[in-house]
């Protein structure tokens, strides 16, 4: 029976493409979400930058070398168990992230939460072939992948929403000594004239006099171990503990109570001194209102936010209280959209209730013909074949290219935006969304535009072309924040041209692998993403080692110079070989 002959197709394909979708937001938003709160986890926890890069890079190294074998588990067991099962165990991973505490909890939750992800894409690529005619695959594809995107969008601003929402002015906002990041240098910060336009002064002035000269004797010491160490070459740390200027406990006890009269000094907060810092929004708004009409609690979260401004490295933010409560609640919502898979997903079109046999062939007859099928059960990753296609490597390549350069978008882009441009939390939040929400546009045009130029130039240059010219673009934005000096929203422009780039091409990869794979899929889009995120695994500590004390323009020419070799790569990628076995369907 042929389609003309049935009733309309019913549009059930739609909906398994918006909820897969849905499943795509989840897994960016849990995957990035650390990166914006990462800072405040290294205050809660002590780390280093270093143990950061680590942190970052953890995720991708597991999330990277499961791609195959979670994608063959697809294949094999079919979409609606492994997909329900993979965010129910990375929604898990995400929730204990908020218990962590300590580096090497942090690690083993990352390396979970990659393994556990691992699957989410291919998986999806996989439910596509089978759900979505074959002239839309790019379009589908695109917005499954941009419902990633719009989660990479959100989980910086709407982690940095709900930090500040889970500390209000009624959590206390008194120092203690943990608070107290580092001694020597907010005693050295403090007895300096020249530090934040003579704060210091005003501060010693409230403080009693024992406390005041501890303190301006402790920034004596720092200024001398700081010279000795320009002189020496030796490292600060170590001269500190030689010169025995590291403090005691009941060192910094007091200086976390003479700060705390300060915080509670209802006439502290005094415009002069703190024009030009990068407030957060909670304390502008305060500082609008009158003194009078503010609570004494009001009156220490103002003093306490000013004090973070003026003396950011020294002393602990008040919202680092909030990165736990925001992962748990990341793992509860995980926990709802798992639901909402089973109930509603099913591995083909013929098997779902509410797909009538219209549907199911209008998804059928769409193959052109000698294109493998997606249906049936993998017997086995088609490894062999794999390793013999040099197009599958030439994508490999421009995949593990690509990731090097985008991941700096999703993980040092906050901290360029703080210790660049010192912006406060709220706007770091929305400004390194602002290159994601760039991605959306470059992710649904780049769907239409490959399947537009498939059909127009045919189908190996129709997934070449994409991928390889907007690789090119996303190197000459990289070379535009190396060549110039830029403001914080000039180089976010650069970011977001970077992004759009980046993403114009992410629908042709996922077309690559349902044109080529046959049931094998996940197996297929699964070895690309590995070669993909174990780029992204490598980025952070890369960059990291780059970055080293502030040099920024090294990390802009590594980006681009990843993203040159990415599109000449991506100039060889042929989508017209096939790389699954000939046969149609296995027992």
């Amino acid at each position: 029976m042929t389609a003309a002959a049935l009733p309309p197709p019913t549009r059930v394909r739609y909906l398994v493409v918006a909820l897969t979708m849905l499943s795509a937001v989840l897994l960016y938003l849990d995957r990035f979400c650390i990166s914006f709160a990462g800072g405040y986890i290294k205050e809660d926890l002590g780390l280093s930058n270093a143990q950061v890069g680590w942190m970052l890079s953890a995720f991708f190294w597991t999330y990277a070398l499961a791609q195959v074998p979670s994608g063959f588990l697809s294949d094999r067991f079919g979409a609606r168990l492994m997909l329900t099962l993979y965010i129910l165990f990375w929604s898990l991973f995400t929730g204990l992230t908020g218990l962590a505490g300590g580096f090497l909890m942090l690690m083993v939750l990352r390396f979970g939460l990659g393994l556990a992800q691992a699957g989410a894409y291919p998986t999806a690529a996989s439910l596509l072939s089978k759900w979505v005619p074959f002239p839309a695959r790019a379009l589908a594809s695109s917005l499954v992948a941009w419902g990633g995107r719009i989660g990479g969008f959100i989980a910086p601003v709407l982690t940095a929403l709900v930090m500040v929402l889970f500390v209000p002015v009624s959590v206390p906002s008194v120092l203690g000594p943990d608070d107290i990041l580092d001694y020597p240098l907010l005693c050295h910060q403090l007895s300096q004239p020249q530090q934040v336009a003579g704060l210091g002064d005003r501060i010693l002035g409230h403080l009693p006099g024992p406390t005041r000269d501890m303190i301006r004797e402790a920034g004596r010491r720092y200024a001398a171990a700081l010279d000795q160490s320009r002189e020496q070459g030796v490292p600060l740390q170590e001269v500190l503990e030689q010169s025995s200027a590291l403090p005691s406990e009941s060192q910094v006890q007091a200086l976390a109570e003479g700060l705390n009269e300060v915080i509670r000094w209802r006439e502290f907060h005094q415009a002069p001194y703190f024009h030009g810092l990068a407030l957060p929004d909670q304390a502008k708004e305060l500082l609008e209102r009158p003194r009078s009409e503010l609570s004494a609690a009001e009156v220490e979260r103002l003093n306490r936010l000013l004090l973070e401004a003026a003396y950011p490295q020294a002393i602990r933010k008040v919202y680092v209280a909030g990165w736990r409560p925001v992962m748990l609640t990341y793992g509860l919502a995980g926990v709802v959209v798992a639901g909402l898979f089973w109930f509603w997903f099913r591995d083909r079109p013929d098997l779902h209730p509410y797909c009538n046999q219209a549907e199911v062939c209008l998804i059928e007859d769409s193959r052109p013909p000698g294109t493998p099928s997606p249906h049936g059960k993998a017997r086995r990753v088609p490894l062999g074949r794999l390793c013999a296609s040099g197009s599958m490597w030439l994508l490999c390549m421009a995949a593990l290219g690509t990731n090097i350069g985008w991941v700096f978008l999703v993980t040092w882009l906050p901290r360029y935006l703080d210790e660049v441009h010192r912006l406060p939390i709220e706007q770091r939040g929305w400004l390194a969304s602002i290159p994601l929400l760039a991605g959306w546009v470059g992710m649904l045009s780049g769907g239409w535009a490959t399947d537009r130029l498939t059909r127009a130039v045919g189908l190996r240059w129709g997934r070449a072309l994409p991928l390889a010219l907007s690789r090119f673009l996303a190197m000459g934005a990289y070379l535009v924040c190396l060549l110039f000096d830029l403001g914080p929203w000039s180089a976010t422009a650069a970011f977001a041209v970077v992004a759009f780039a980046t993403d114009f091409g992410g629908p042709a990869i996922w077309a690559f692998g349902q044109d080529v794979g046959g049931r094998y899929v996940g197996s297929v889009l699964g070895w690309s993403n590995m070669w993909g995120n174990l780029g992204a695994a490598l980025s952070p500590p890369l960059l990291d080692w780059v970055v080293g004390p502030g040099r920024w323009d090294l990390a802009f020419l590594t980006c681009a110079g990843a993203f040159l070799a990415a599109g000449v790569c991506a100039l060889g990628v042929n989508a017209t070989v096939p790389i699954a076995p000939s046969e149609e369907r296995e027992g």
